[in-house]
């Protein structure tokens, strides 16, 4: 796939994975809490820090019965509705100026996922390098489209949506003017179970629509993640959060500063490991062939004496010739006095 560029990382195979940490509404409605989080992510090594641009009003009705209302028992979010979900968890609009402005010193690229077209446009007056799109709007072909014509490179989670959905997104995308896409595996269900990943659709994905992938992840701690860039992830998107025992509408899945280091090294150790298809000692292993067994000469022998199972022997190190002979050459003669301890040889034959 053609690699492509945020700001100023390259995204691509031949690159570590780009680690998003996402903040969503773990600020707990505490601008300082929120540029505490930027600094925890930046030393905790992820590349880029990600907000979400919406209030209450541009995301639904303020109604508190009915489909308004959260009450399935499973739902972190049970016995709030919907509109009070949203003033809890969003992310007041004049905080993005200054959490930006930190992440810039700090060298996070920031950007945010706008949940509808005026959050566009106040992003642009913003001058964000991206733009993600949400599960849940991956089918609101319009908002794509807006984000798309800005011509900056746009990523796209892709839960929920069938491949016939997905192909009217990343056609929608592209014909908008998005030339740099990426696709994000992602399972809508928070906490996501790892069972539920289903991360062999990453590469299937790929070779699908082309474009760089990667993975959103819901799950709890980092297995799934480091899993994913073996299938071909480029780009890890995870909840970031100081502690999650402060609380916070996205806290019992985000992962922890210390959780977070952990994610930086496990997948740059991944990406290390993938390499290329090789047999044979690599340069590094060149020095260990000596550690292989070979026939060695195991009792001090006399020109004309025949080597049996007792006088020689596949030992290590591995300086001799190689085991596969041993057969072939017991009952032969040694042609000069030797003394135990000698790697066998063709000429001692």
């Amino acid at each position: 796939m053609n690699e492509i560029t945020i700001a100023d990382k390259r995204i691509g195979r031949n690159h570590r994975p780009f680690l998003i940490a996402e903040m969503s509404g773990n600020h707990n409605q505490s601008l300082d809490r929120a540029l505490a989080i930027v600094e925890a992510a930046a030393e905790a090594g992820a590349h880029a820090l990600k907000l979400q641009t919406y209030t209450a009003d541009t995301m639904t009705l303020d109604i508190e019965e009915g489909e308004f209302f959260i009450d399935d028992p499973d739902s972190l979010w049970k016995g709030n509705s919907l509109y009070k979900l949203y003033q809890e968890a969003y992310t007041p609009w004049e905080w993005h100026e200054p959490i930006f402005e930190r992440c810039r010193e700090l060298g996070l690229i920031a950007f945010s996922t706008p949940f509808d077209e005026t959050a566009v446009d106040f992003l642009e007056s913003l001058n964000v390098p991206a733009y993600k799109i949400a599960s849940f709007e991956n089918t609101d072909l319009p908002l794509i489209r807006k984000a798309a014509a800005t011509g900056k490179p746009l990523i796209i989670s892709t839960g929920m949506a069938s491949i016939a959905e997905l192909d009217e997104t990343v056609k929608a995308a592209r014909e908008a003017g998005c030339q740099s896409l990426v696709l994000l595996k992602c399972t809508s269900t928070y906490p996501a179970t790892p069972s539920n990943s289903n991360l062999s659709t990453i590469p299937h994905m790929e070779q699908l629509f082309q474009c760089q992938v990667g993975l959103s992840d819901h799950t709890m701690g980092i297995g799934a993640s480091v899993a994913s860039v073996a299938l071909g992830a480029t780009v890890i998107e995870k909840h970031f959060t100081l502690s999650r025992a402060d609380g916070g509408v996205d806290s019992a899945f985000s992962l922890e500063p210390e959780e977070f280091k952990a994610l930086a090294v496990e997948t740059e150790r991944a990406w290390q490991s993938i390499g290329g298809i090789v047999y044979g000692p690599t340069e590094a292993e060149t020095n260990s062939l000596k550690h292989r067994r070979s026939l060695y000469v195991a009792q001090d022998m006399k020109a004309g004496d025949r080597f049996s199972t007792q006088n020689l022997r596949a030992i290590r190190p591995g300086l001799g010739l190689p085991t596969k002979y041993l057969e072939r050459i017991l009952g032969k003669q040694i042609n000069q006095d030797i003394k135990k301890g000698t790697p066998l040889s063709w000429e001692l034959l």
